[in-house]
Order: structure tokens, then C-alpha cells, then sequence
């Protein structure tokens, strides 16, 4: 099981990001996807899970109405758009995969991880 994530950078407030976690060893039917961050300083937040049973997403409270996950299982790829990105949203990005029989929006669910994108919000 292999995850590759994409596409962090600096943008400024306001302005938006994607990010891409391409995976390898594994197909996206039986594994959930989430997207976790940690800023320095501070605890991981689960920002973003998807469950691979039916669809159904999670966002953290603080991400809501900004970011949209979403899952290309012809392209093994799972995608964070993120809209209107805050100072606070700085932080390294991670994606994860979690098997499908589990609790798609636990994080302690999820057992394997990316290597993690910086993404940093600033002007």
C-alpha cells in the first residue's frame, strides 16, 4: 500500500488549493480515504474522510463549506479541494487509508499514510 500526496504550496488567503494522493497496491472499493493535517504546535486533525461503501463524507467543523473531498477510483485518486484556505488552514496535509469495514470517520481507523504536502496560507 502505497500513497504519494500533491500539490501543497504557498497561497494566499482567499484563494484555494487541491490536493491530489495517488495510491498504489490497492484499489479505492475497499479502502476509506481521509485527509489528516497537523500544524506545528498542534494536535492532527482529522479534516476529511470518504467512505468507500457509500460515499458518504465527513468535514471537521473547521473546514465545512470550504474543502470537498472526493475519490477517482479509474485513477486511484483522492482529491482535497480547498476554497477560501485561512492562515489557520497552514499545516501539513496527509492522506490516509483506512479499511473499508471500519469507522470511515475515525482517524485511528486509518493505518496507512502519505508522506505528507505543505500547504501554507499567507500574504
Amino acid at each position: 500500500v502505497q500513497l504519494q500526496a500533491s500539490g501543497g504550496g504557498l497561497v494566499q488567503p482567499g484563494g484555494s488549493l487541491t490536493l491530489s494522493c495517488a495510491t498504489s497496491g490497492f484499489t479505492l472499493d475497499f479502502y476509506n480515504m481521509g485527509w489528516i493535517r497537523q500544524a506545528p504546535g498542534n494536535e492532527r486533525e482529522g479534516v476529511s474522510f470518504i467512505s468507500s461503501v457509500d460515499g458518504n463524507t465527513y468535514y471537521a467543523d473547521s473546514v465545512k463549506g470550504r474543502f470537498t473531498i472526493s475519490a477517482d477510483r479509474a485513477k486511484n485518486t483522492v482529491y482535497l479541494h480547498m476554497n477560501n484556505l485561512k492562515p489557520e488552514d497552514t499545516a501539513v496535509y496527509y492522506c490516509a487509508a483506512g479499511p473499508r469495514n471500519t469507522d470511515y470517520d475515525m482517524e485511528y481507523e486509518y493505518d496507512y499514510w502519505g508522506q505528507g504536502t505543505l500547504v501554507t496560507v499567507s500574504s
